[in-house]
């Protein structure tokens, strides 16, 4: 069977999701073609010729580009059966299946595309429209497959480290665990996992750094939603890492409260070569914190960064700087917070600007409120459209995203960028002018991701 599997964007990274179904796949006798939109063009003869089309959906915006690749795909190929997995596969299923997609499937997916590839390879019976063989979503406790990147572009052309002293290193992109144990109400995870999360096995993970390694990573990002759900996974796993590759660096994403939880690890972070680590610290309102059921506080979050600094770790912070709820007062009292606690040059510019996204299945949606103020699914848009009570924040957001795109565009340093979202929060909330910013002696420099989005 001639199968093409499609990534269409996973924030710069070499995509997990797809390496992992070709190595299944493989193993059903598949013949595989891989193409990243990211940094690929469609070749519409692989294509044609496709029996099976597989699309990878891991997140928003990634599903947002499909699309509209669908609807090519679909002209190109009328006949060839279309698949669509990952996070926001299910979530979005109506949609999908109105643009013609045969089979959704979230969670654990690689046993049900194994099975409809061997369904379709036998000629079986078709699933009625609307309707499929395998689960929509599995929460299987699988044995994994090493992942097959070879069909997929170099490394060299995804996103890199932009070390402090100037360096950059090829960034490699693997996952030791997928879901979250948490059940934060804005989180897309919520929606298809419940609260449960499932473990990559250690060798599994360490092969596939291996073969990373070999192919010039010099930094492996772990793409775990959360990389402390599972310490007793983790920690071994980053030991053994780094007695393997003593030079090789990487980074996580851990929530605030496992970062307090476990804040005995950090120190092993730091000596096993963790470069930085980011946080979804979404706010510093207490108030919002609450909406989202983050399980941290505003002075837990001031911990964490002390914590930080004391162990000598690097802290990436990203928050969710618009919401229904966040005032211009509130929005100026976030950015004086990360100025306080001299965090400018650790936040990528891009969070100043991020606005609240309510997606289909958003467990936000269960609060009369959020009811209350969101207009009907948009489709287009791939979420529930709100506006705020106070036209300046909308105004706000919209001025801070155009002055943070054209100051990414221009590669000027974040205290600038800062120092402009700085003086359009002021005017915002009234003042002529804005008070001058206090910055202290410089710090080291921080290393960071080139790719600055995070949705």
């Amino acid at each position: 069977m001639n199968v093409v599997l499609i990534s269409t964007y996973e924030l710069g990274h070499q995509p997990f999701g797809v390496a992992s179904a070709a190595a299944w796949l493989k193993a059903e006798g598949a013949r595989i073609t891989c193409i990243d939109l990211a940094v690929e063009s469609l070749p519409g003869s692989a294509v044609e010729r496709a029996e099976l089309i597989v699309f990878y959906l891991p997140m928003h915006t990634a599903t947002r580009i499909a699309s509209e690749t669908i609807r090519q795909v679909r002209k190109i190929n009328p006949a060839g059966h279309l698949c669509c997995f990952g996070l926001y596969a299910p979530v979005n299923e109506g949609f999908l299946r109105r643009l013609g997609v045969d089979t959704v499937l979230g969670g654990e997916f690689e046993e049900g595309l194994a099975a409809l590839c061997r369904r379709l390879s036998a000629g079986g019976p078709h699933a009625a429209e609307g309707d499929q063989y395998e689960p929509r979503i599995s929460l299987a406790k699988q044995q994994f497959r090493v992942p097959d990147r070879s069909g997929l572009p170099d490394l060299s052309r995804y996103a890199f480290v932009q070390m402090g002293d100037g360096e950059r290193r090829v960034a490699g992109y693997t996952e030791a665990s997928r879901g979250c144990k948490h059940t934060c109400r804005h989180c897309p995870i919520v929606p298809v996992y419940g609260g449960r999360f499932r473990i990559v096995q250690r060798e599994v993970v360490l092969e596939d750094i291996r073969r990373q390694v070999a192919a010039g990573a010099r930094h492996i990002t772990f793409g775990d939603p959360d990389f402390f759900n599972g310490p007793g996974h983790a920690i071994p796993l980053v030991e053994a890492l780094h007695k393997e590759f003593p030079d090789l660096t990487y980074d996580v994403t851990i929530k605030i409260e496992h970062l307090l939880k476990y804040a005995r690890y950090l120190p092993v972070l730091r000596d096993t070569g963790c470069l930085f680590v980011t946080s979804a610290v979404e706010a510093v309102d207490d108030t919002i914190l609450t909406i989202f059921d983050k399980r941290h506080t505003r002075t837990d979050f001031i911990r964490v960064v002390a914590l930080f600094r004391e162990v000598g770790l690097t802290l990436s912070p990203t928050f969710v700087a618009f919401t229904p709820w966040t005032t211009c007062q509130g929005y100026l009292d976030l950015l004086q917070v990360i100025l306080d606690l001299d965090l400018v040059e650790h936040v990528a510019p891009i969070q100043y600007a991020i606005r609240l996204l309510i997606p289909a299945g958003s467990k936000l949606l269960d609060l009369p409120e959020v009811q209350a103020l969101v207009g009907p699914f948009d489709d287009m848009a791939l979420s529930y459209p709100w506006q705020h009570s106070d036209p300046r924040m909308d105004r706000l957001q919209a001025a801070v995203l155009q002055t943070v795109q054209r100051g990414l565009a221009r590669h000027e340093p974040r205290q600038t960028i800062f120092q402009r979202v700085w003086q359009l929060a002021h005017q915002a909330a009234g003042s002529e002018h804005a008070p001058s910013l206090p910055y202290g002696v410089p710090r080291a420099p921080i290393p960071y991701l080139s790719e600055p989005w995070y949705c």
